[in-house]
């Protein structure tokens, strides 16, 4: 959507079924994967976003052939672990950080030499954390000033495997060394003391790689295979955050949410929402595309309060701005800590979330890794908030204005189709009020 603005305001309570797009972390591995296979493998349920289709684009450029039949559906012609090819220029990732880091360190393994490059957003996001460890592997790997893109990726260079101490908590990072330890000599390992989510881990071994992993650690050795597989995504648990928030905040609301992925390492908002009270129930559990998938009611329920518990903050990484207002609505305080990560992400995004909050009439104090929020059962003030194109906020906010006071002005909400196509159509059937600006 290229809309520049959205409002807000109070809405119906939610009510029927929603299933969101397909997960963004899903669809950006299985095209990886798909592509360095030796074979066809058939995706379904791909996120039809700017950030799944800008990794898409690449592998076209670095010489897989990709078809689309069906929207959502790829078939992917896989090349072999040594068959992608230079591109004719450099390869624009959007604004997706994910597909960047990752690509990385695939590319890291790679005979020639490639330039990654990525829109306003990206280009300021911290790139160091990746290329340090992927230099101690034996990459060359230039950034721009202060780390950021673009990333030039000299190929050629031979890769050694690495043991590596995530201290960031980082899946990117640890996806990123993964992968470039399928080109090198010797085991790759990554330590966590705070597991983060294991999506790589799973594709990778749903694709045949031998790979060992549990939480807090993954290993695995170059110079195997990988076979074509078919991959069905399941949908996305942080687009399905901002309904079960929604729903969780307007009272009245009944809403269930089709097969959402339910990867432990990912519902950390759904163990939060929980300990703030709300009524959110897990039925018809299954497995889809190897990834755990239930299907989500929940209902309208008075919020409570809480601190946030550390251990939950690696597992809810891009929910925090929903999070912030649901706190915003809860009765008591709620207190968040140990989430440097959010001053880093597409903006920095408790900066961001303070500003908004106060501008709609919410007391918030911010600090270095969170921040403490005073919950006012009324909801929110009218007023006007900037995203500062960053789409997680954009879409809550949009939360914010169901349980306001008066209308919420929602503006740079341009950068939500990278995550979430359709989130304005989808919204308005479920009940929100929502509309362009």
């Amino acid at each position: 959507m290229s809309e520049a603005s959205w409002i807000a305001a109070p809405g119906a309570p939610l009510r029927g079924e929603v299933r969101v797009p397909g997960d963004k972390s899903v669809s950006h591995r299985a095209i990886m994967l798909a592509a360095l296979a030796d074979g066809t493998s058939r995706i379904e349920g791909f996120l039809e976003g700017e950030d799944a289709r800008a990794t898409e684009a690449i592998f076209r450029r670095l010489g897989v052939a990709i078809e689309t039949p069906a929207p959502g559906v790829r078939i992917v012609h896989g090349v072999g672990i040594d068959g992608l090819r230079a591109a004719d220029g450099p390869l624009d990732c959007g604004n997706a950080g994910t597909g960047m880091r990752l690509i990385a360190g695939l590319l890291a393994g790679q005979t020639f030499d490639s330039t990654l490059v990525g829109d306003a957003s990206l280009s300021k996001r911290p790139m160091r954390r990746v290329t340090e460890p992927l230099a101690t592997m034996g990459a060359r790997i230039d950034t721009g000033e202060g780390g950021v893109p673009p990333l030039q990726v000299h190929g050629g260079t031979s890769l050694t495997g690495i043991d590596f101490d995530n201290v960031l908590a980082s899946a990117q990072v640890k996806s990123c060394l993964l992968l470039a330890g399928l080109y090198a000599d010797g085991e790759t390992v990554v330590h966590e003391a705070r597991p983060t989510r294991d999506y790589t881990e799973r594709m990778l071994a749903a694709f045949g790689w031998p790979i060992e992993f549990a939480p807090g650690i993954a290993r695995l050795r170059g110079g195997h295979r990988l076979r074509p597989t078919d991959v069905r995504v399941p949908a996305d648990f942080s687009s399905a955050a901002f309904f079960l928030v929604a729903a969780s905040l307007v009272p009245g609301s009944d809403l269930l949410l089709r097969r959402v992925g339910m990867n432990p390492r990912r519902t950390g908002l759904l163990h939060v929402l929980r300990l703030m009270g709300a009524d959110i129930v897990e039925s018809d559990a299954g497995e889809e595309g190897g990834e755990p998938v239930a299907d989500l009611r929940v209902r309208y329920a008075p919020l409570r309060g809480i601190d946030v518990p550390e251990q939950h903050v690696p597992d809810m990484i891009d929910e925090f701005p929903a999070l912030f207002v649901a706190a915003a609505c809860a009765t008591g305080v709620t207190r968040v800590s140990g989430a440097h990560e959010l001053r880093v992400k597409e903006s920095d995004r408790i900066a961001t979330m303070a500003a908004g909050l106060r501008a709609l009439d919410v007391a918030i104090e911010e600090a270095p890794d969170g921040a403490t929020i005073t919950g006012r059962a009324d909801g929110f003030g009218g007023g006007r908030v900037d995203s500062h194109g960053d789409h997680r906020i954009a879409m809550s906010f949009a939360i914010a204005g169901q349980r306001s006071r008066g209308e919420v002005v929602i503006d740079d909400t341009a950068n939500v189709a990278t995550s979430f196509p359709g989130f304005l159509e989808l919204a308005e059937t479920a009940g929100f009020s929502l509309r362009t600006g």
